[in-house]
């Protein structure tokens, strides 16, 4: 077995790797840009090496210093993890040229499987059944609409090289196809400098499911069972889980033999992911290949036992593989959710900033594959995931079960993310079915929030979470004040009775509160309705509570300040407005509205990197037009008019790095009559 390698990534996926090869006794060198050098992938490793500045193109996607860095620290092998260079095949070309091992598939097989028109014909030689479209590059608009018009409306525009959703386009009108293919060349273009997109039918209600393969140099190719990934958004994947609820043994089977023959004509070895997309009949067709180890290779773990990682490295050091195609044995079920930088309420745009809490999720059958910790800085340069957190279960309730509960317990603060709306994808009544579609996100959410709103009975548990956290600390400020107090006997200064009047949204909740000094038992009545609630000792800093309440266990996740509250709980985020009787009386809280004034500041939603202005100074511009874009964490997106109005001073440069609220452009102000107001 290799003695050291070089792992050619960053983030959640080289701590991963660093596990097995510490388990497996190989020394690790890490590669780390100026952004990422108190990062903890950097820490983990056995040694690590300084690549560049923090743009990947200078640092991570520069091949000769990753091999140089693997020569000097005498590696005999690059993990590419994924992403990256991971499905280059001219890295791995350089690599093996330097005498270096590429934990990953030849060259060639790369290469074949990377470009989507060339897999689409391997597939369709390999028995794969494929979806109808035009399987060559589209020369150009005309050719474009003379395709759909076949095909037939809505048709889907895809990049032939690259992922991640970048370059891909729903089309459902002719009259917006023109304008969407040059949209995903433009995008492919920066993204994989190759603009050539070709066209194939969008099916709708689609489920996305994988095969996990691993192929060995002695010919041995064996499948490991699906993995549903349907719930996406940008075509990215947010929960991935193995098995499927919609694929049965007899369509396992089928599935797995066409991945496995899809292997083997392309001449494959190492891990790698064969995707599918089946209807609403249970029709299924090739995707594509993916010839890297995948971000949700932890279910498939899971449910094996057996690891990934260690059966790359295993292979790339020429083994056969230890488990035949009858030996591998899925138990249980396995879910995870993918935790990124971003704010699902607004539209999902890249977040930015500096870890400044941090506490990780627990329970059994629970795993937790992260990149970060308290201090960790997450830029615009790279990725957005940060981590990711899988559950077990016998069964797929029991694992839904149990990563709920692990989300309500994760607890990352001085950024935003999406841990609450990952936990209330998995509370939806449809994903508790098992009905999901890669339509999802858009079937069940608007902006981020559920349609269906939250039961009355878990708002009151969130309200009796807020009470009780902020009737302690109360009494803990003030118990602080005595001179020989001390926080362990603070129950035996807590009065027997409080009320306390609640507002969350426009309701309102009376409070009333009974305490046991000793037990730390509470009788909690909201509106006359009562609750048995068994608390733990509290203490002044405390972010999660777990409280049992009516004899089931509940995990809440708090911030607070003064008397506002906020809290989170299965999916669920709540801000709370406690008063006492008397405060209440006080303040009277009359809520009067406050007329919103309309700023003349275009400013930005997100930090990243100005790619284009739209739109010249002394234009007149409507709500919704597209005004610039932007880039951030390998996402492209397009900021929009917040109004009518002139365009009066443009204050930023395509290539400018900007921040969070910078302003970008300003308008000048309209008057009655169609006048302008200088601004």
């Amino acid at each position: 077995m290799f003695e050291k390698i070089l792992i050619a990534n960053r983030g959640e996926i080289a701590v991963r790797i660093i596990k097995t090869c510490r388990r497996l006794g190989i020394g690790t060198v890490a590669t780390y840009s100026e952004a990422d050098f108190r990062s903890s992938f950097v820490k983990e490793a056995d040694e690590a090496a300084f690549i560049g500045p923090p743009p990947a193109t200078d640092s991570y996607l520069d091949m000769g210093k990753i091999i140089g860095v693997a020569l000097e620290h005498g590696c005999q092998a690059v993990h590419p993890g994924y992403g990256f260079l991971s499905e280059n095949p001219g890295f791995a070309r350089i690599a093996a040229e330097a005498g270096l091992v590429f934990i990953g598939p030849p060259v060639n097989a790369i290469a074949l499987l990377g470009d989507k028109i060339a897999s689409k014909e391997l597939a369709i030689k390999a028995g794969a059944p494929v979806v109808p479209g035009c399987n060559r590059p589209l020369s150009g608009a005309d050719e474009a609409l003379i395709a759909a018009e076949r095909i037939g409306f809505p048709v889907l525009l895809k990049p032939a090289s690259g992922g991640g959703g970048r370059g891909m386009r729903i089309v459902r009108h002719r009259n917006d196809l023109p304008s969407a293919l040059a949209e995903c060349r433009d995008e492919t273009r920066k993204g994989f400098a190759d603009d050539r997109i070709f066209i194939e039918r969008y099916i709708p209600r689609a489920r996305h499911v994988e095969i996990q393969i691993v192929a060995d140099h002695h010919g041995n190719v064996i499948h490991m069972g699906e993995r549903e990934c349907s719930i996406q958004r940008r075509h990215q994947k947010i929960i991935e889980e193995t098995p499927s609820t919609a694929v049965d043994e007899s369509l396992r089977e089928k599935m797995g033999d066409v991945a496995c023959s899809l292997a083997r004509e392309a001449g494959y070895v190492n891990a790698g992911t064969v995707e599918f997309i089946l209807d609403e009949e249970k029709s299924f067709y090739f995707l594509e290949m993916n010839t890297r180890l995948q971000v949700e290779h932890t279910v498939t773990e899971m449910v094996t036992g057996l690891d990934l990682v260690e059966l790359q490295l295993r292979v790339a050091d020429g083994e056969p593989l230890p488990v035949t195609q009858g030996e591998v044995n899925v138990k249980g079920w396995a879910i995870e959710a993918r935790i990124c930088a971003e704010d699902p309420y607004r539209d999902f745009l890249p977040t930015t900033g500096m870890v400044t809490r941090y506490a990780v999720p627990l329970g059994e059958n629970i795993r937790l594959d992260s990149g970060i910790d308290a201090g960790s800085l997450v830029t615009i340069y790279y990725d957005s995931l940060l981590a990711k957190v899988i559950a077990f279960g016998q069964d797929r309730e029991e694992a839904r079960q149990s990563l709920v509960d692990a989300l309500n317990g994760y607890h990352i603060e001085g950024i935003k993310t999406n841990v609450d709306f990952a936990n209330a994808i998995i509370n939806q009544p449809a994903f508790v079915a098992g009905d999901l579609s890669t339509n999802f996100i858009q079937d069940h959410f608007d902006d981020g929030e559920s349609r269906i709103p939250p039961a009355r009975e878990k708002i009151e548990h969130m309200v009796i979470a807020a009470v009780l956290v902020h009737h302690t600390r109360q009494f803990l400020v003030r118990d602080s004040l005595k001179p020989m107090s001390a926080l362990v006997g603070v129950y035996a200064a807590l009065p027997v009775r409080h009320k306390y009047i609640v507002k969350v949204d426009e309701n309102f909740f009376e409070v009333g509160l009974v305490g046991d000094r000793s037990s730390l038992l509470w009788e909690v009545k909201i509106d006359d309705r009562p609750y048995a609630v068994v608390a733990p000792e509290f203490e002044y800093y405390r972010r999660r509570l777990k409280l049992r309440i009516n004899g089931l266990d509940h995990m809440f996740r708090l911030r607070y300040q003064e008397s506002h509250m906020q809290v989170f709980s299965c999916g669920i985020v709540r801000t709370f407005e406690i008063y006492s009787p008397k405060e209440w009386s006080v303040a009277g809280y009359m809520l009067r509205g406050r007329k919103q004034v309309q700023e003349n500041i275009l400013r930005c939603p997100m930090p990243g990197i100005v790619v284009e202005v739209c739109v010249p100074e002394g234009t007149y511009v409507r709500k919704g037009q597209e005004l610039l874009r932007m880039e951030s964490m390998k996402m492209e997106s397009r900021i929009a008019s917040p109004r009518d109005g002139l365009m009066e001073k443009v204050l930023v440069n395509a290539g400018q790095t900007v921040d969070t609220n910078d302003a970008l452009m300003h308008f000048r102000e309209e008057r009655e009559g169609g006048e302008f107001n200088e601004q």
